[in-house]
């Protein structure tokens, strides 16, 4: 196994498949709460509904770093994805995702909590085989989950 990245410039990775460009970042915070991976959830949701989330993005679809963040609002993913079914546009979700979602968001609790994902001990190893797997081994820079996911879409070169 070699230590270079196994991308293709046709947004594929041989590791993990087809890969969203168009999804955002985790660490882009949504625009009406601050919540950070809110936005790149409601991207998924969307593609979803469209019938365009790709198999390798399917696997983890209101699993992962999605169910941690409804599990904080303490909400299920469904709820989350009616909202998204329902809205009529921006700010009508914007408004369906305030009313069901708690009042104290705990933003600084989920962001925080959000950037460290993989860096205990368990999570580092996590991510040591993630990165083996990706021949990222050498990339200091890639230091948590969300790096990893901002490594394998491209934003970390």
């Amino acid at each position: 196994m070699t230590d270079q990245p196994i991308h293709r410039p046709n947004g594929f990775s041989e590791v993990t498949g087809e890969i969203c460009f168009d999804l955002p970042s985790a660490y882009i915070p949504h625009r009406a709460t601050g919540l950070l991976h809110l936005a790149r959830f409601l991207g998924k949701i969307r593609k979803h509904l469209k019938g365009e989330l790709p198999k390798s993005y399917q696997r983890n679809f209101c699993k992962g770093f999605d169910r941690f963040l409804c599990a904080h609002l303490d909400v299920t993913p469904e709820a989350v994805i009616q909202c998204v079914r329902e809205a009529q546009d921006e700010a009508d979700l914007d408004a369906r995702l305030l009313a069901l979602f708690p009042k104290d968001l705990l933003v600084h609790k989920w962001n925080r909590e959000l950037v460290q994902k993989g860096m205990s001990e368990m999570g580092r190893e996590a991510l040591g085989n993630a990165k083996r797997l990706m021949g990222a081994t050498e990339r200091t820079d890639v230091i948590s989950f969300a790096d990893m996911i901002d490594f394998d879409e491209g934003r970390i070169l």
